[in-house]
């Protein structure tokens, strides 16, 4: 595996190590803290609320911190984990080397790791989050022979006193440029700081979302990831939320991922996109385009859509994201490019010819040959999803597409030409299952569609019931009916959800 040691590495670790996360070892974080000046270690876990945890350690020597770094420590699990009882309820958390990475806003320097539970017998605590994930990849690898790749696109709004000078324009943000975007450089310095924290950072914009109301600004920006094995993908994406919450303390503004700021205005999604890589080939791409593998993939994940929205759609303002028209799927389906539908495949550079060519006639013909681009994207999650869970039960998904016999004939029905509104498609729309309309709905097929999920040892029986129980607290269903054009209730609602996980 080898690592770029020069400064185009964001990853100050790599770069100091000369070697890359995967392969980080006690000693090496060890070094790196001696010869930094590390003054402090946070350890960071994510309990069953989705939301990240710390425990603060001040490095006492090296000893100190040896044990530290080779024990773990003990945690109350009771308050982190329902199905744990008070009366016998420690848990460690034990660190992940491969996740360290510097605390770019703490005047002490300090070095962040997220961590593992396990439990008093020293083995993985079966509702770990992040446990359940590495089981899934796990059974991937070892039926498919494949790696699972994934990124996620990280939208957030902005919530800041408006520019006087440069107004923005409503619902007109995508990719728009200074100075009619405000937070640019808000962005830019998120970008950096995610790329430092070892987050492998495709590019960042500004968002469709921009509006005024009340004199507040409100102004929607993505970053987007490269992709990377899951288990890493979700690792980045918890840090890269953190980071982006406390640069909008550091700016005074406020940072909401929740996925919806108003009715009428773009909600805030998390889409996922995945593929799978064996022997550095991408599986996603056929001799004619998508592959039979993919179409199997995208059938998994559409049977199991609606169940997925418990993990991914995981409080009452998800559902009022998911409404026809505003580019979030409601139609269990997929198709090309398209924004509408559950599954989307996105443009794959694939029989695109030499576009680089053409674009500099000067140019000699390229003589690097890279892997293929091409991936399918799920669009119905949004910023409340449990990104752990969420990621595994994509994965579980993909695997039970592939196993099902009769996947590419589901696939040839569940596909849709175009724009699934335009009226050629009525007849098809009118076949296609509806995506579940609340939190009480979603647990409801969660509970029927569990032996999927809890199959082959995945997901703990305990974490499924847990799941369902907080969705049904909601008491949700008709919320849109019931708020329908009354604004002070949408909006107290979208207060009560503005910070999310």
């Amino acid at each position: 595996m080898e690592i770029d040691t020069t400064p185009l590495n964001p990853n100050e670790l790599e770069r100091f190590l000369g070697k890359p996360a995967a392969l980080f070892s006690k000693e090496d974080i060890i070094r790196f803290v001696v010869q930094n000046g590390i003054e402090l270690i946070n350890f960071r876990y994510m309990g069953e609320d989705g939301k990240l945890k710390t425990l603060n350690f001040v490095i006492s020597g090296k000893d100190h911190l040896d044990t530290i770094l080779s024990d773990g420590e003990r945690v109350d699990g009771s308050q982190l984990f329902s199905c744990i009882e008070a009366g016998s309820s420690d848990l460690y958390v034990v660190p992940r080397y491969r996740t360290a990475f510097v605390n770019p806003f703490s005047e002490v320097p300090t070095l962040e790791i997220l961590c593992s539970f396990y439990t008093n017998e020293g083995k993985p605590l079966p509702n770990d989050p992040s446990y359940v994930l590495r089981k899934a990849h796990e059974l991937f690898r070892k039926e498919t022979g494949a790696e699972f790749l994934a990124l996620a696109e990280l939208e957030y709004y902005v919530i800041a006193d408006p520019d006087p000078l440069y107004p923005v324009c409503d619902q007109r943000g995508y990719h728009e440029s200074r100075p009619f975007t405000q937070f640019e450089d808000f962005r830019i310095e998120a970008l950096r700081l995610v790329a430092q924290a070892g987050g492998k950072v495709k590019y960042g914009h500004a968002e469709v979302g921009c509006f005024t109301q009340d004199n507040t600004l409100y102004e929607q920006h993505e970053i987007e990831f490269l992709p990377v094995p899951i288990e890493e993908a979700i690792d980045q994406l918890v840090i890269a939320k953190w980071i982006v919450r406390m640069l909008g303390e550091a700016y005074g503004v406020q940072v909401s991922y929740a996925p919806k700021i108003t009715v009428g205005k773009a909600g805030s999604g998390l889409h996922f996109h995945m593929m799978a890589v064996k022997d550095g080939v991408n599986l996603m791409v056929g001799e004619n385009g998508l592959s039979d593998f993919a179409k199997k993939m995208i059938v998994g994940l559409l049977e199991c859509s609606d169940a997925l929205t418990a993990f991914g759609n995981t409080i009452p303002t998800s559902y009022l994201r998911l409404v026809p028209h505003q580019e979030a799927p409601t139609n269990v389906c997929w198709g090309d490019r398209n924004r509408s539908v559950v599954v989307r495949v996105p443009l794959g550079w694939i029989g695109n010819g030499d576009m680089i060519r053409d674009a500099n006639p000067a140019a000699p013909p390229a003589d690097v040959k890279r892997m293929g681009k091409q991936t399918i994207e799920l669009r119905t999650p949004d910023g409340s999803a449990d990104v752990y869970n969420i990621a595994a039960g994509l994965v579980v998904a993909s695997l039970h597409g592939i196993r099902m016999p009769d996947a590419l004939e589901r696939a040839a029905d569940l596909y849709v030409d175009g724009n699934i509104f335009d009226p050629k498609n009525a007849g098809k729309l009118n076949s296609l299952k509806q995506l579940p309309a609340s939190c009480v709905e979603s647990a409801d097929i969660l509970e029927e569609k569990r032996s999927i999920f809890e199959s082959d040892g995945i997901f703990p029986a305990a974490l499924i019931d847990s799941t369902i129980e907080q969705l049904r607290t909601f008491q949700d269903k008709g919320l849109s009916e019931r708020f329908y054009a009354k604004e002070n209730e949408i909006r107290a609602i979208v207060e009560e959800f503005i910070h999310i996980k």
